[in-house]
Parts: structure tokens; sequence; C-alpha cells
């Protein structure tokens, strides 16, 4: 049954720079990356090794405690590095194109009668199980498991954040696949949320799914949000995620066969002259899609991702498994003498105290990556509880999470959030903390110790 969702606890931090719906071709990548860190909490194994040919679509490296997970290459070519780190961890596998698209095909006719073991294999060999993601802990969901539910965000409401109706442009034939796909997952729904005021969504016509209304502040398109109000997690349940574009590839392939790594990604910000949306390909190297827009000046900050939750990337990096934006913001570098102590019309704070922003709801601010302070003690002053929908108590959570209390992190609600849903607080934090690193650590820690 559907249900809507409307919240009043939250934050939109309004940026100027959004994507334009202008499509076009990034410029192509005569090398892709694949970096084993987009995936938390996978181990790799390397399959192939440097000097070896792989075929789009092939399995390059697989997680070291489950073989079946499988991550695939994104073009044919050669395995030119392979880059190492401290211990010799795993930094990145770079692949040389040779621009020649062989691609790996499989069998996919009958998948629909297939059991349900046979399914999960075949999205394992395919390279396309890495999509799925399970809460708790927010990691690649396990194949031995099964979700209650399966929740699909169909709604990006972080700040200049990729639209999700454009992610999907030109696809829209393959969701339902992908749809008929996690019913096979779940003897559960799979629930897909919607803006409430987004009427003409490709989401709309599915079948088989359970629609749900979204209303209110950032994070009301956080899928953590959407579980709360429709079917809380309780300990010792699973539930999966899985996100529309990689719904998409997943619909995709049960319908030709072929992974197909090509994305659609919004590239914007204060930075970008021409906001809009690139087609590109998983592992694209960063300075290749850069190139296709325009940027202003040489003092910027590249996020893969939206401004609150995004990491920071750099030119020689690669687009992540998992990322659909790129954000461009000016470094905030500088120091601003007496900052605090003068009004300033141009910042954004979410307290009525020296800058106004409160006054003009609806301006849109060129924000730098400047954090305006240092990092110190946390400051109780309630305003945390004031943007977090969740019936949690976040100050708490993350405090039990530093000195690593697994029963009180359990009793607090660990099990209920993602890393993405501490963004907003991280943002107005008055003490420079890291919110969702703090939460990161913090799942991993239950991770190890329970499992």
């Amino acid at each position: 049954m559907s249900k809507d969702i409307r919240i009043r606890k939250g934050l939109d931090v309004k940026l100027v720079g959004a994507a334009e719906q202008v499509i076009t071709d990034a410029k192509t990548s005569t090398e892709y990356g694949l970096v084993p860190d987009d995936l938390h909490g996978v181990i790799p194994r390397l399959i192939k090794r440097e000097g070896d040919y792989v075929k789009a679509g092939e399995a390059v490296y697989h997680a070291k405690r489950d073989e079946r997970i499988l991550i695939p290459s994104p073009v044919s070519g050669t395995v030119k590095e392979v880059r190492r780190g401290d211990k010799r961890k795993i930094l990145a596998i770079v692949i040389e194109s040779d621009s020649q698209h062989s691609r790996v095909e499989h069998d996919v006719s009958g998948w629909s009668n297939a059991s349900d073991e046979e399914f999960k294999q075949l999205l394992c060999k395919a390279g396309c199980w890495p999509f799925i993601k399970q809460r708790p802990y927010d990691v690649v969901a396990n194949p031995d498991t099964t979700p209650k539910a399966i929740f699909i965000s169909a709604y990006n409401s972080g700040p200049i954040a990729a639209e999700v109706d454009m992610l999907v442009k030109g696809k829209e034939n393959f969701l339902q696949a992908g749809i008929d796909a996690l019913k096979k997952l779940t003897p559960g729904e799979v629930h897909v949320t919607l803006a409430a005021d987004n009427k003409d969504s490709v989401f709309r016509g599915l079948n088989g799914i359970t629609l749900h209304n979204a209303k209110g502040p950032h994070p009301v398109g956080n899928v953590s949000t959407h579980i709360a109000q429709v079917d809380p997690l309780n300990k010792g349940e699973l539930i999966w995620v899985v996100m529309p574009e990689d719904l998409v590839t997943i619909g995709e392939f049960l319908s030709t066969g072929v992974f197909n790594p090509e994305r659609l990604i919004a590239v914007n910000g204060a930075q970008v002259g021409n906001p809009g949306y690139l087609k590109t390909s998983i592992g694209a190297k960063i300075s290749d899609i850069i190139s296709s827009v325009e940027i202003k000046g040489d003092n910027n900050r590249i996020i893969e991702g939206h401004p609150l939750s995004g990491t920071k990337s750099s030119m020689d990096d690669y687009l992540g498994f998992y990322t659909n934006q790129i954000t461009v913001l000016e470094e905030g570098d500088d120091y601003d003498f007496f900052g605090w102590n003068k009004p300033q019309p141009n910042k954004f704070s979410v307290l009525r105290a020296m800058m106004f922003s409160f006054l003009t709801p609806n301006k849109k601010y060129n924000l730098t990556t400047n954090n305006n302070g240092e990092e110190r003690a946390f400051v109780l002053n309630g305003i945390y509880e004031e943007v977090f929908p969740l019936d949690i108590y976040p100050v708490a959570l993350m405090k039990s999470c530093l000195y690593k209390d697994i029963d009180e992190m359990e009793k607090l609600g660990i099990y209920e959030v993602a890393p993405e849903d501490f963004a907003v607080t991280e943002f107005i934090c008055v003490s420079k903390l890291p919110h969702q690193k703090i939460i990161r650590e913090g799942l991993d820690e239950m991770i190890r110790e329970v499992g």
C-alpha cells in the first residue's frame, strides 16, 4: 500500500549551478580505472594481471570474502597498471582501451523462469550484483540472504543533485525489466519513492511496484527516510537498496545479455560555465569528463556526488562505480578575518545570527568549500535534531560510534542509518566534525563485531 512521506525536519541548501536538461557526449577516455574503494567493505582479489587482455563486461577482480561478487571491466583492452598503496593495497586497476568494444555476451533467455539461486548467479556472473546494496551497514548485499523488501529512491533531494528522470533518459524501456528482476529477489514489496510534485515521471507507469510520494526538505530523498516511514528496519532484518540508474543497467543486461557501463551524469556547480548532463562510462577518467565542459578559474575542488555527501576527487581519478554527478566548487582555502563577527548577506547559515539567509529562503548561494572554522568538541545546542528527520538522537549515536560501544550503538539506531543521512548535520556542525566519517567507522565496527 502506497504511503505519502512527509517530513518537516531537514534543510534545503539552495546553490547556483544546477545542471540544465541538456545531454552531450563527454570526451572518450583512452584509459579507464576501477577503484576498489568505491565498493566499501569489498577487499579485492585480482583475476586479471598487468598485461592481460580483458573484454568489456569481463571480470577484473572479485571480492576476497565472496568470489561470486565480480567487478567487470567497462571496456575492452589491456590491463595497463595495478596501482598500489601502503601494504600493497590496491588503489586502482587501470585498463587501456583498444576502442574495439569487444564484449562478453551472456545467455539471458529464460531468466524469468530461473530459480532464485540461478538468477542470483546470473547477476553475479555479469557483474551486476554490486549494484545491490543492503541495509544495515550500506554495503554490497550478500547473495546468500533474502531481504524483506527492496527500496529505490527516484528522488535526489540534495543540493543541485542530478534529476533521476534525466539519468534514466533514453533507457526507460529497461526499467520494467529491472523491476521484474528485483521482484524475484524478495518476497516483499519493491518500494519506489518520487517527489510529490513530479507527476510526469516515467516511474509512475511501472508495474509491480509500491509507489510513494515524498515531500519536505533534504534528506527527504534519502532511502533511510523512506525506510523509517514505510517499513522500519529491526535488528536481524535486511532491506536491499538499488539506485535507479543501476536498475537500468540490470534491466538492460537482462534484455540484451550485455553489461553496459554507460552512464549519464550531471556535471554542475558554480564553477561550471555550462552545467548539464554528459554521456560517459563507469571508470572514465575525470579529466576527460571535466574537459568536456567549461570550468571557471583554476582554484577549484572536484567532488564526485553532490556537495554535501560527495567525495573529493581530482583530474587523475576515475568515475566511481556509483557516481551519477560531478560537482565543481571554488576551493575554500581563504581565511575570512573575523568572519563570524560581521553581517554577511552572501553567506548561508541556519542560525539567525550574523547571516540573514532566513530572510531570503529562495535565494541561491555560491558557496565555497571553506569550513569557516576548525575542528573542536561537540557543541550541544540542539541544532542537529532540528534538521535530522529520523527518530534518532544524532549526537548520542555519533558519540557511541566514537567510543565504539556496540550495545549503545544498537540501542541508538545504528542499523537504520547510512553515512549520507548525516550530511546535513555535518554541513551545519558548529564543531566542524566529520559526521559521515564517524558513522561510517561506526558501521564498520558493527560489521567486525556483529557481522
